[in-house]
């Protein structure tokens, strides 16, 4: 959808995906999405040299926040929020879904 404006369908991913979850590291994004890890990877440093995303280390994994300092903050999100109402139900899904842990074994949905 954004991928006119922002310049790469993987840059439109990898913000989609830290608006909707709050955080997130290359290779959760890039499975989420069943991807390849490299250019999830570029975009992330893209946007973090661009002042979009900052990053954490957590042990061995860089965790990307958005950077609550970048001046147009407000209406990126705004801006995503917007793309997402052009999404299939089955992807806004996927994206709003929270569960991080399996299900339990024999609990019925």
């Amino acid at each position: 959808m954004l991928e006119a404006i922002l310049g790469s369908k993987n840059r439109e991913r990898v913000l989609q995906f830290i608006f909707s979850k709050g955080e997130g590291y290359a290779k959760e994004i890039a499975d989420f999405y069943d991807t390849s890890l490299d250019p999830i990877q570029k975009q992330l440093e893209k946007l973090e040299l661009g002042g979009v995303l900052v990053s954490k280390t957590v042990g061995r994994t860089r965790l990307f926040v958005f950077n609550p300092r970048y001046a147009f903050l407000d209406e990126l999100k705004a801006l995503l929020q917007k793309a997402r109402e052009y999404y299939s139900p089955k992807e806004i899904e996927r994206l709003t879904m929270g569960r991080k842990r399996p299900r339990r074994k024999g609990k019925p949905l």
